[in-house]
């Protein structure tokens, strides 16, 4: 059988002489990172100390960067934020047994918000395989497991041979719509072990394009032309597509009003006239959605953060296109549309006739104008407090001044990520938080785990050293991540932390529900540290501020170089 054409990559002088003549003193750990280096890493997450067995000399021998974090969570929430940032496969090193458990919370967090996360992870040695049970240190009885429904897809290494090939294939998993993070496991004595194998040089791992089918594009596209009253849901996934500009367009040709989830932050401009803002959000706007004859969902399975605790009733026909086939229909029935974001609004743009509509952005601006601000409504107690808040924010109680939020906003660049720890603030920022730019905030909303936010801002600031990036977190949670101010310290990067004490306990209901937090004799309140003397200690900058002064003191923390703290008495 000939070929006219052969694509496959062939080798250079030296990588054919290095092939034949491989050279001494490799082990299982260099196929690792020749196999990242190959697909194109650059930077890979660990904790401190020794990574995996056979990969320190690896690493060391390789122009990979390793960066170290204080413990095997933090570290992959790192990683999580830096696949979010760049769009890129982020690689994630870590031990047998305690040290994968400990990152277990952190992949859950990455696979609700579709991050590309590769963790390589070690394995006892293979003769401890298979449930025989030798008593190796960090032996479970099948490591696998654990990690099989919190990640995409498993990928198993026995032999020095399949390594490549396993790498590449997460690889192109982590990277394929809809993206997530991926686990490969390879036991400790094929990493340690000497290999002959030749250095690898060249792989294929191009994900996998997921494009809709024509004849659902055709009945999307008639129904939206067609209907009275339109509207559009944007989620997370229109922001990972970086279809944003193609959201934008499909609106304004059908002139449809657009609502964002809280993971779809920035994916329409907040000031257009037919932008309904983040959403749910005031009852108005909530039955302006219900009220559409034809609703699309783009982007987003309408799930309980999505959906004001699944109370969302859409009267109207459902149009929803999802890159997670797990997600549709799985709220609302809906014409479901497995397709990437960013492909099935550019076959519908392509279909779609134009519709007219003088009255659509009028509507927008009177929902919006009967609708209470939620900033506004989380002043203080009162009738009016939880206005504008879902159903499921709603029972946290009084929040933050709105001061507050409004002097993040000024303070922060459009440009700059943050990232914010479950909090009362961060369910009102998440209403009323103006995310000029997409893919600039986010939030543990998947998972909903303390300690998120300093280590995935670290994170974040290795994606895009010059660019500052801000972590929030309320005081009952700081101490769980405070030591990684050692490693934005030690790696110099622009990393502001706002700690917003009296913020009250994460938003989650992590205290009970019953929002007491009086310090109690011997109770966990009475015993928080001097959140700036910890810092100071640690040699980070470190002020207090007030509502009144945070704008100043913020602008000024996120143009310094280097990290620095805020602590922030808000009420």
């Amino acid at each position: 059988m000939s070929h006219d054409h052969d694509d496959r990559p062939g080798l250079n002088a030296a990588q054919a002489e290095a092939a034949l003549n491989p050279p001494p003193g490799r082990v299982g750990g260099d196929l690792v990172t020749e196999t990242l280096q190959g697909l194109g890493a650059a930077t890979v997450f660990g904790v401190s100390g020794r990574p995996a067995p056979g990969l320190s000399g690896a690493l060391r021998r390789s122009a990979l960067a390793y960066v170290e974090l204080g413990a095997e969570n933090n570290a992959a929430f790192a990683a999580d934020a830096y696949g979010r940032i760049t769009g890129e496969v982020a690689v994630l090193l870590l031990t047998a047994g305690p040290g994968a458990l400990a990152a277990l919370p952190a992949l859950q967090e990455a696979a609700a918000a579709s991050a590309p996360v590769l963790a390589v992870c070690a394995q006892v040695p293979a003769a401890g395989l298979g449930g025989r049970r030798h008593g190796h240190p960090r032996e479970l009885r099948d490591q696998q497991a654990s990690f099989r429904e919190v990640v995409k897809s498993v990928h198993p290494v026995r032999t020095a041979s399949q390594i490549p090939s396993a790498i590449a294939a997460a690889w192109e998993s982590a990277l394929t719509a809809p993206h997530g993070p991926v686990w490969v496991e390879i036991p400790e004595d094929v990493l340690r072990a000497e290999t002959v194998l030749p250095p690898v040089s060249a792989l294929d791992a191009t994900p996998r394009e997921l494009y809709p089918r024509p004849e659902l594009t055709l009945v999307a596209a008639d129904l939206l032309a067609r209907a009275a009253r339109p509207a559009i849901i944007a989620g997370g996934g229109v922001v990972r597509a970086d279809a944003t500009g193609k959201l934008r367009a499909l609106a304004e040709r059908i002139a449809a009003p657009v609502a964002t989830t809280y993971g779809g932050k920035g994916a329409f401009p907040w000031e257009h006239p037919l932008s309904l803002r983040s959403w749910p959000g005031d009852p108005r706007v909530t039955e302006l959605l219900e009220a559409a004859d034809v609703l699309l969902v783009v982007g987003s399975g309408l799930g309980a953060l999505s959906s004001g605790g699944h109370t969302f009733a859409p009267r109207g026909r459902v149009v929803q296109i999802e890159a997670d086939a797990g997600k549709l229909e799985s709220n609302h029935p809906a014409l479901g549309i497995h397709s990437d974001a960013r492909e099935a609004l550019d076959a519908l743009l392509d279909a779609v006739e134009p519709r007219e509509d003088a009255t659509a952005a009028d509507r927008v601006r009177t929902t919006l104008e009967a609708a209470p601000d939620p900033a506004a409504a989380a002043q203080g107690p009162g009738p009016d407090a939880a206005q504008g808040l879902s159903p499921a924010a709603a029972d946290l109680g009084p929040g933050p001044d709105a001061r507050v939020l409004a002097a993040v906003r000024a303070a922060l660049p459009d440009t700059a990520p943050s990232f914010w720890d479950l909090t009362p603030l961060t369910t009102r920022a998440w209403s009323a938080f103006d995310a000029r730019r997409p893919n600039t905030m986010h939030s543990a909303q998947g998972a909903g785990g303390p300690g998120y936010a300093l280590p995935s801002a670290t994170g974040a600031a290795f994606a895009d050293p010059t660019t500052p990036v801000l972590a929030v977190t309320g005081e009952g949670d700081a101490p769980h991540t405070a030591a990684e101010l050692t490693t934005a310290r030690r790696y110099g990067l622009p990393v502001t932390w706002l700690i917003v004490d009296g913020d009250g306990d994460r938003g989650d209901g992590g205290d009970g529900g019953d929002g007491d937090h009086e310090d109690r004799d011997g109770g966990p309140d009475a015993l928080r540290p001097d959140l700036v003397a910890l810092a100071e200690s640690l040699g980070v900058p470190a002020l207090r501020s007030t509502p009144a002064s945070l704008a100043t003191d913020l602008t000024t923390a996120l143009r310094a170089p280097g990290p620095s703290v805020i602590v922030l008495r808000a009420r």
